[in-house]
Protein backbone atom coordinates (compact mmCIF):
# COMPACT_ATOMS: atom_id res chain seq x y z
CA UNK A 1 0.00 0.00 0.00
CA UNK A 2 2.91 2.37 0.71
CA UNK A 3 4.29 1.86 -2.77
CA UNK A 4 0.85 2.33 -4.31
CA UNK A 5 0.42 5.57 -2.36
CA UNK A 6 3.82 6.69 -3.63
CA UNK A 7 2.57 6.14 -7.17
CA UNK A 8 -0.40 8.41 -6.43
CA UNK A 9 -3.03 5.81 -5.48
CA UNK A 10 -5.27 7.78 -3.10
CA UNK A 11 -7.35 4.74 -2.21
CA UNK A 12 -4.21 2.96 -0.99
CA UNK A 13 -3.38 6.04 1.09
CA UNK A 14 -6.86 6.09 2.60
CA UNK A 15 -6.68 2.37 3.44
CA UNK A 16 -3.22 2.77 4.93
CA UNK A 17 -4.04 5.62 7.33
CA UNK A 18 -5.94 3.54 9.91
CA UNK A 19 -3.19 0.91 9.81
CA UNK A 20 -0.37 3.35 10.56
CA UNK A 21 -2.19 5.84 12.77
CA UNK A 22 -1.95 3.90 16.03
CA UNK A 23 1.73 3.13 15.46
CA UNK A 24 2.48 6.80 14.76
CA UNK A 25 0.48 7.86 17.82
CA UNK A 26 2.32 5.35 20.02
CA UNK A 27 5.67 6.66 18.80
CA UNK A 28 4.59 10.28 19.34
CA UNK A 29 3.30 9.50 22.84
CA UNK A 30 6.55 7.74 23.74
CA UNK A 31 8.55 10.71 22.58
CA UNK A 32 6.35 13.27 24.36
CA UNK A 33 6.63 11.33 27.63
CA UNK A 34 10.28 12.41 27.66
CA UNK A 35 9.26 16.06 27.37
CA UNK A 36 8.52 18.43 30.22
CA UNK A 37 5.28 17.75 32.08
CA UNK A 38 3.47 20.92 31.02
CA UNK A 39 4.09 20.41 27.30
CA UNK A 40 1.24 21.88 25.26
CA UNK A 41 1.62 19.58 22.25
CA UNK A 42 -0.35 16.34 22.56
CA UNK A 43 0.47 13.07 20.74
CA UNK A 44 -2.67 13.32 18.61
CA UNK A 45 -1.77 16.85 17.48
CA UNK A 46 1.80 15.76 16.72
CA UNK A 47 0.58 12.80 14.64
CA UNK A 48 -1.96 14.93 12.78
CA UNK A 49 0.62 17.57 11.92
CA UNK A 50 3.11 14.90 10.81
CA UNK A 51 0.41 13.23 8.72
CA UNK A 52 -0.43 16.52 6.99
CA UNK A 53 3.23 16.99 6.16
CA UNK A 54 3.49 13.42 4.92
CA UNK A 55 0.52 14.04 2.63
CA UNK A 56 2.42 16.97 1.17
CA UNK A 57 5.29 14.73 0.07
CA UNK A 58 5.16 14.53 -3.69
CA UNK A 59 6.36 11.48 -5.57
CA UNK A 60 7.91 9.69 -2.61
CA UNK A 61 8.94 6.16 -3.49
CA UNK A 62 8.31 4.38 -0.20
CA UNK A 63 10.82 1.55 0.04
CA UNK A 64 9.30 -0.19 3.05
CA UNK A 65 7.68 0.33 6.43
CA UNK A 66 10.95 1.42 8.08
CA UNK A 67 11.52 4.02 5.34
CA UNK A 68 8.03 5.41 5.91
CA UNK A 69 8.52 5.65 9.67
CA UNK A 70 11.93 7.21 9.09
CA UNK A 71 10.34 10.02 7.07
CA UNK A 72 7.63 10.32 9.73
CA UNK A 73 10.38 10.65 12.37
CA UNK A 74 11.93 13.52 10.41
CA UNK A 75 8.54 15.21 10.24
CA UNK A 76 7.93 14.81 13.97
CA UNK A 77 11.40 16.14 14.76
CA UNK A 78 10.80 19.23 12.64
CA UNK A 79 7.41 19.82 14.26
CA UNK A 80 8.84 19.47 17.77
CA UNK A 81 11.77 21.78 16.99
CA UNK A 82 9.42 24.37 15.47
CA UNK A 83 7.18 24.08 18.53
CA UNK A 84 10.20 24.48 20.85
CA UNK A 85 11.35 27.57 18.98
CA UNK A 86 7.88 29.11 19.21
CA UNK A 87 7.70 28.24 22.90
CA UNK A 88 11.14 29.69 23.55
CA UNK A 89 10.31 32.88 21.68
CA UNK A 90 7.17 33.31 23.78
CA UNK A 91 9.12 32.96 27.02
CA UNK A 92 12.25 34.50 28.39
CA UNK A 93 15.55 33.33 26.82
CA UNK A 94 16.60 29.85 27.86
CA UNK A 95 13.10 28.56 28.58
CA UNK A 96 13.17 25.88 25.87
CA UNK A 97 11.65 22.40 26.11
CA UNK A 98 13.60 19.95 28.24
CA UNK A 99 14.13 16.41 27.07
CA UNK A 100 16.28 13.48 28.08
CA UNK A 101 18.41 11.76 25.46
CA UNK A 102 17.74 8.28 26.72
CA UNK A 103 16.99 4.83 25.47
CA UNK A 104 15.90 1.80 27.47
CA UNK A 105 18.71 -0.30 26.04
CA UNK A 106 21.41 2.37 26.18
CA UNK A 107 24.36 2.27 28.53
CA UNK A 108 24.88 6.02 28.88
CA UNK A 109 22.70 8.06 31.23
CA UNK A 110 22.77 11.57 29.78
CA UNK A 111 21.38 14.42 31.83
CA UNK A 112 18.38 16.47 30.71
CA UNK A 113 19.04 18.93 27.93
CA UNK A 114 17.07 21.23 25.71
CA UNK A 115 15.38 20.00 22.55
CA UNK A 116 16.89 22.85 20.56
CA UNK A 117 20.36 21.91 21.80
CA UNK A 118 19.72 18.28 20.77
CA UNK A 119 18.56 19.45 17.36
CA UNK A 120 21.68 21.58 16.84
CA UNK A 121 23.95 18.80 18.10
CA UNK A 122 22.24 16.35 15.74
CA UNK A 123 22.76 18.74 12.82
CA UNK A 124 26.45 18.97 13.77
CA UNK A 125 26.73 15.18 14.06
CA UNK A 126 25.08 14.68 10.66
CA UNK A 127 27.65 17.01 9.09
CA UNK A 128 30.44 14.85 10.52
CA UNK A 129 28.80 11.45 10.05
CA UNK A 130 25.52 11.48 8.10
CA UNK A 131 24.71 7.83 8.86
CA UNK A 132 25.07 8.35 12.60
CA UNK A 133 22.80 11.38 12.29
CA UNK A 134 20.20 9.24 10.54
CA UNK A 135 20.48 6.49 13.13
CA UNK A 136 19.90 8.94 16.00
CA UNK A 137 16.97 10.53 14.22
CA UNK A 138 15.33 7.19 13.46
CA UNK A 139 15.93 5.76 16.96
CA UNK A 140 15.30 8.86 19.09
CA UNK A 141 12.69 10.79 17.13
CA UNK A 142 11.18 7.92 15.15
CA UNK A 143 11.17 5.25 17.82
CA UNK A 144 12.45 2.63 15.39
CA UNK A 145 14.15 -0.47 16.74
CA UNK A 146 17.75 -1.21 15.79
CA UNK A 147 16.51 -3.85 13.35
CA UNK A 148 14.08 -1.39 11.71
CA UNK A 149 16.86 1.18 11.38
CA UNK A 150 19.13 -1.46 9.83
CA UNK A 151 16.47 -2.25 7.23
CA UNK A 152 15.78 1.42 6.52
CA UNK A 153 19.48 2.19 6.01
CA UNK A 154 20.41 -1.12 4.36
CA UNK A 155 23.11 -1.95 6.91
CA UNK A 156 23.54 -4.71 9.46
CA UNK A 157 22.00 -4.53 12.91
CA UNK A 158 25.51 -4.79 14.37
CA UNK A 159 26.48 -1.65 12.44
CA UNK A 160 23.44 0.18 13.78
CA UNK A 161 24.21 -0.94 17.36
CA UNK A 162 27.84 0.19 17.10
CA UNK A 163 27.05 3.51 15.38
CA UNK A 164 24.15 4.23 17.80
CA UNK A 165 26.49 3.80 20.78
CA UNK A 166 29.17 6.01 19.22
CA UNK A 167 26.65 8.68 18.24
CA UNK A 168 25.05 8.71 21.70
CA UNK A 169 28.45 9.10 23.35
CA UNK A 170 29.35 11.94 20.97
CA UNK A 171 26.01 13.67 21.57
CA UNK A 172 26.36 13.26 25.30
CA UNK A 173 29.80 14.91 25.23
CA UNK A 174 28.53 17.67 22.95
CA UNK A 175 25.49 18.38 25.08
CA UNK A 176 27.31 18.29 28.42
CA UNK A 177 30.58 19.94 27.40
CA UNK A 178 29.58 22.15 24.49
CA UNK A 179 31.13 22.38 21.06
CA UNK A 180 34.33 20.52 21.92
CA UNK A 181 32.57 17.17 21.63
CA UNK A 182 35.22 15.65 19.38
CA UNK A 183 34.52 12.99 16.75
CA UNK A 184 36.59 11.29 14.08
CA UNK A 185 38.92 14.08 13.19
CA UNK A 186 36.76 16.93 14.45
Amino acid sequence: MLRAWGRGDLQARDELVPLIYQDLRRRAAAYLRRERGDHTLQPTALVHEAYLRLLGQQRVVWQNRAHFFGIAAQMMRRILVDHAREHQAAKRPGAALRVALDDRIGAIEPRDCELLAIDQALIDLARIDPRQGQIVELRYFGGLSEQEVAVALSVSRATVTREWQIARAWLYRRLTKGRSGGHRGE
